[in-house]
């Protein structure tokens, strides 16, 4: 993988509170770390000796969006012109179950064009991702 290609972006909701954005974040980075292990980095010591776990090779930026601007990338992100991207996604209906046998009854059941999305995270080509986010405004 050339990371000078790659990028990764968090897209959340900007009207909710912080506490629930950092936990969109969280649950979205540790989400995409485990599908894109390749752009974490290896271990790094520091000066004593003691090892430090890699973390990702480039900057992951936080854009800000609303339940509007983040149901039209996740429908963009449909598009077969975007399958190779890597998407997470988190909805409010994910948000509410306490277990994940829950959610996975309730998604079940539930159709995609019902979910209010809190959250996205994309990681892939950079050209493509800054198509599709390249307007958004950084969370701040």
């Amino acid at each position: 993988m050339n990371v000078e290609n790659e990028k990764c972006v968090i897209v959340v909701n900007e009207n909710l509170p912080i506490g629930i954005i950092a936990n969109t974040a969280a649950i979205l980075g540790i989400t995409m770390g485990m599908k894109m292990p390749d752009v974490v980095g290896n271990d790094v010591p520091d000066l004593e000796g003691n090892s430090h776990m890699g973390i990702i090779q480039f900057p992951v930026p936080i854009l800000k969006g609303n339940t509007e601007v983040l149901k039209t990338l996740r429908t963009k992100l449909f598009e077969p012109k975007f399958a190779e991207l890597v998407v997470v996604d988190f909805s409010d209906l994910a948000r509410g179950c306490k277990t994940y046998d829950e959610f996975i009854g309730k998604m079940a059941s539930t159709s995609e064009s019902e979910l209010k999305y809190i959250g996205i995270a994309i990681c892939g080509n950079k050209k493509q991702i800054n198509k599709l986010t390249g307007n958004m405004p950084l969370l701040r």
